[in-house]
Formats: C-alpha cells, structure tokens, sequence
C-alpha cells in the first residue's frame, strides 16, 4: 500500500518534481487541489526559509491529518548580500515577472563577483510528534543571460556548479538530481524509507 503524502502547494511545476522523485517509491502525492482544499493565502513572514515552510505546513494541519509536507526556497546571490533570498518570489513580482527580475539582477550585478546558491527547506508534518526539517543546497553563479527553456522562476539565470550548465538547460532527470528541491527531497525520501514508509 502506498504512502500518501499532501503537498502544501497549488505550483504544478513543483507538484510535478515533487512525484517524479518520490511516486517510484510507493509514496502517493496529492496537491492542494487533488483534494479540493483551499486554505486560502497564508502569510509568510517567517524570518527564514524553513519557519516560512512550517507556516504553510501549520496551515494545512487546520483541516487535515494526513502527512504534510511544504517547501520554502529562494536564490541567493553573494554580491547582493544574499538578496533575493527569502523574497525571491516576491522580488520577481514586484519587478513585474521572472523575465523583468533577471534584467535588474544583470544591472545590479554589473562588474561583481556572481557567486549564488539555491536553497530549498522542506518540513514534514503529521508523521512525528515534531515538524522535520530537510534542506538542499546547490551552490553556482549567475550567468550573463538567460538561457535554456526548461524549468520555471529562475532556472533560466542560476548556473550549478555541479554540472555547469542553467537549471533551465538541464533534463528532467539531470534537475532532479542536482537541484536544491531534488537534494532536500532526497533526504526527506531517505528518512521515509528508513521508517518503513517508502521502498
């Protein structure tokens, strides 16, 4: 019998990561509108990646006991003290889209080191008597234009040191493996099959 796992997303990229690396292990994975929930928006204002995932986890424990997990991520960049960071999604907002953000990271980061990484928490609730933490890092830089047409956010302009190459120039396959989602998901996959609840 498989596992069943509720993702505390609407994001159907995410979503679609999420069950290529875990579904192969018995484990079931249900979005947010699979099971017509709606918890409306939920305030993230935690001072780090991983209290903004357990806020989203927090909420969805309102209406549900199944297993939870929620993921909070964001692009660091060196040079720009770590900005966007945890504003990564609303800094591309406010800038009017990811396209739009990538021209004002070119421009602020004109003649400076372009040393980034990516984060990724992810919280498991539900499971424990305590939320579990997960976390991927993937360090690389930011390239001097966009390039590939796979992925989504800021695939595009974050280059992995691991393979050299765009996060939006990878495989399915290669992404999964490298990404900071990939490597937290990986631990929370690992964690699973030692407790007896994925093969």
């Amino acid at each position: 019998m498989n596992f069943e796992l509720l993702v505390a997303t609407n994001n159907a990229h995410k979503l679609k990561e999420i069950r290529e690396i875990l579904s192969p292990h018995h484990i079931t994975v249900y979005g947010m509108k699979d099971l017509n929930i709606d918890i409306g928006e939920v305030i993230e204002d935690g001072k780090n990646y991983y209290e903004n995932a357990l806020i989203k986890a927090k909420a969805l424990q309102q209406v549900t006991r199944m297993p939870i997990i929620a993921d909070d991520s964001g692009l660091e960049v060196l040079a720009l003290n770590n900005k966007p960071g945890l504003y990564s999604a609303r800094f591309a907002n406010e800038c009017g889209g990811h396209k739009e953000a990538f021209k004002v990271l070119f421009k602020e980061l004109e003649n400076k080191d372009r040393s980034a990484r990516f984060i990724c928490d992810i919280v498991l609730v539900n499971v424990e008597n305590k939320p579990l933490l997960f976390e991927g890092i993937v360090p690389g830089r930011i390239g001097l234009e966009p390039d590939g047409d796979t992925g989504f956010g800021y695939d595009p302009i974050f280059i992995c040191d691991e393979l050299n190459k765009s996060y939006a120039s990878l495989s399915e396959e290669e992404k999964n493996r490298v990404s900071h989602r990939g490597k937290a998901l990986k631990k929370l996959l690992t964690y699973l099959k030692i407790n007896g609840y994925a093969s």
